[in-house]
């Protein structure tokens, strides 16, 4: 007879990396006829804006998640429970409170994290509400190079290595150079994510008569609505450089991969570990340039499928879209060796193994 899992963890909206994850856990075949699953969306936030934040609607929305945890738990009581916690703020504070309920209950659980933060939190509530939390937990991370966020609380025999992976359904395009190279930028507007520092970029490669066009792509934000940034790019004088596309999917999200010369993630995110628009530009055969943030760099190997550049640098992100812009043979190389990597580690069928391994070790 199949194990019992009840998941309990996050799926779109609002659209981010771990609710894409789990989006892909539910719908993941091998998953599913692996164990017996139940599903619980963990997320109480509508927007990508509210993340992170506390309002009353998120307070309603915990009431109902905790009274369909506990509704679930009368007729379907599993051997583990599986769960997608944040790292800090309001999010963790929910979280503590759905695994306390667990572990009163006798449940025991895993927690496989998309972020980070724990370490930077060293305040003495904080640091008593972790060590209650991690007790007698097993964690699954993105990297091992995410492992000292928890260390101060999780024994390292504790602790699986489950990278991301995302599904590959079409082959490397084949790209003919015409009219100017474009760069992309492709992630939800959030100022931690780059998106001035790109901007401040821009202004220098243009200050330097390099020819290029970046595109951009991605949700409006409370902090950055659209208005907002297009009024940076006025600022810097750039429009005839730099085109702002919203929001995208699909076909539409394929068609600026194809597109594109050179993809550009420059965050220094607090919480960004394993970021899968990092996947998705390797899977398009394109060099990345991105910050040494998280686990990035078990994806962009400098000099090899990328460039590593220093976070909040405009210089140094100029220079080495400049080096990419001046040199695209190596840029081809890189996107090729990307690709590469991507398929030989980071695939859908790769991630879904792992993770029920991973799953099978915590039973």
């Amino acid at each position: 007879m199949s194990k019992r899992i009840l998941f309990i963890l996050h799926v779109p909206p609002p659209v981010h990396g771990a609710a894409m994850v789990g989006k892909a856990v539910m719908e993941s075949r091998l998953v599913n006829s692996s164990f017996e699953c139940r599903f619980i969306n963990l997320s109480t936030s509508a927007t990508v804006g509210e993340v992170g934040r506390f309002n009353l609607g998120k307070f309603k929305a915990f009431r109902r998640l905790r009274r369909e945890v506990l509704a679930v738990l009368k007729e379907f009581w599993p051997d583990l429970v599986y769960m997608t916690p944040a790292s800090t703020g309001p999010g963790f504070l929910k979280d503590f409170m759905i695994r306390r309920m667990l572990r009163r209950k006798g449940l025991p659980v895993v927690a496989h994290y998309h972020n980070k933060g724990v370490s930077t939190n060293t305040g003495r509530m904080w640091k008593m509400l972790y060590r209650r939390f991690f007790k007698e937990l097993k964690v699954i991370l993105l990297s091992k190079r995410l492992y000292p966020d928890i260390a101060a609380y999780v024994r390292e025999e504790d602790v699986l290595v489950c990278p991301n992976g995302i599904v590959v359904s079409a082959p490397a395009p084949t790209q003919l150079p015409s009219g100017d190279p474009h760069v992309l930028f492709l992630s939800n507007l959030i100022p931690t994510k780059g998106v001035f520092e790109i901007l401040d970029a821009c202004k220098i490669l243009k200050d330097s008569g390099k020819r290029f066009l970046l595109d951009i792509a991605g949700a409006e934000t409370e902090e950055i609505p659209a208005s907002r940034l297009i009024d940076e790019i006025r600022s810097r004088d750039l429009e005839e450089q730099v085109v702002y596309h919203g929001r995208i999917y699909g076909g539409d999200k394929d068609s600026l991969f194809a597109s594109a010369d050179v993809f550009v993630l420059p965050t220094y995110y607090p919480n960004e570990c394993f970021p899968l628009v990092v996947l998705e530009a390797m899977a398009h055969s394109l060099p990345v340039v991105s910050t040494p943030e998280g686990a990035i760099e078990d994806m962009v190997m400098e000099g090899k499928t990328g460039l590593i550049v220093e976070r909040r640098d405009p210089v140094s992100l100029a220079g080495a879209i400049g080096k990419l812009l001046d040199d695209p043979s190596a840029g081809r190389s890189m996107g090729e060796a990307g690709r590469r990597l991507m398929l030989e580690n980071f695939t859908m069928e790769i991630f879904e193994k792992q993770f029920v391994r991973c799953i099978e070790r915590c039973l």
